[in-house]
């Protein structure tokens, strides 16, 4: 009994230290958190602005497959500041895409013959526009995401091109090649994607800052953000610099979109306004 005492009580000490260690990590990473928030979340002020002055963001996305996407897009957005959020989408994804929250402004018309003139009607109204979450690959989808891409970059417009958006300039580079209000945000997956259609030549693997480096070059030194634990951000001029986040915090896929604390698409727009 003796002997059995005695490793219970060890057995009782180890415990308490692992917990205590374990709360203080935890205590660290939510301090980091508030942090990342306060750096993200736009300080409220000034009493002198009225609606819609503090960012107005169009989402280009949303099908019949996928509805997720465009809602975690156009949602983080608001979160982090901006006032208003406009979704352009397929016609079966808007209904879904609305249920989802009242806050967003969902127009059904991505898969209209006349897709492009009914969102050029909103450009001038928009700061910057997110285009990939939710698109899927259909020919008429891609092809008219295509012609808004076109009059986005006419009056001048950031964007950032995230998902099948990417594909899109897989496919068609010329289509962002030299436009510096473009940002590109891969995954691994699509960053090789790109690679392979823009280099024509095999990666280096074992050099992410490099390649980062030469793709945005090659698209004529537009920003690139090549999403990873540890996230590369190169504009072509500079040499890549990393991003951190949130230790132990894993990227999850939300349809076409990757979320993390303090990271997703949508959460990028209101910071180019």
């Amino acid at each position: 009994m003796g002997v059995r005492c005695v490793a219970i009580r060890a057995c009782g000490g180890v415990l308490q230290r692992a917990l205590s260690l374990h709360t203080a990590h935890a205590t660290k990473d939510m301090e980091n958190l508030f942090q990342l928030v306060r750096n993200i979340v736009p300080a409220l002020t000034s009493s002198k602005k009225h609606k819609g002055q503090d960012g107005r963001i169009g989402i280009v996305g949303g099908c019949q497959e996928y509805t997720g996407a465009p809602y975690f897009a156009g949602i983080s957005a608001l979160k982090v500041g901006a006032d208003l959020t406009h979704v352009f989408c397929a016609r079966e994804a808007a209904p879904v895409i609305k249920s989802y929250s009242p806050e967003l402004i969902v127009h059904p018309v991505l898969d209209s013959s006349n897709a492009v003139e009914e969102v050029e009607k909103w450009l001038p109204r928009l700061h910057a526009l997110v285009v990939g979450p939710g698109l899927g690959r259909d020919d008429l989808l891609l092809n008219n995401v295509r012609g808004i891409l076109e009059s986005t970059k006419a009056r001048d417009i950031p964007v950032v091109i995230d998902a099948d958006g990417l594909w899109l300039v897989a496919q068609q580079p010329a289509l962002i090649h030299g436009y510096h209000k473009a940002i590109l945000t891969p995954n691994h997956v699509e960053f090789s994607r790109l690679w392979e259609a823009v280099l024509s030549s095999p990666m280096d693997s074992n050099d992410l800052r490099g390649s980062t480096l030469k793709l945005s070059q090659a698209l004529g030194n537009i920003t690139v953000v090549q999403k990873g634990e540890q996230d590369l951000i190169s504009n072509g001029q500079q040499a890549p610099a990393h991003s951190w986040w949130l230790p132990g915090a894993p990227a999850h896929s939300q349809g076409s979109v990757t979320v993390r604390p303090s990271r997703s698409t949508g959460a990028l727009q209101p910071l180019l306004t």
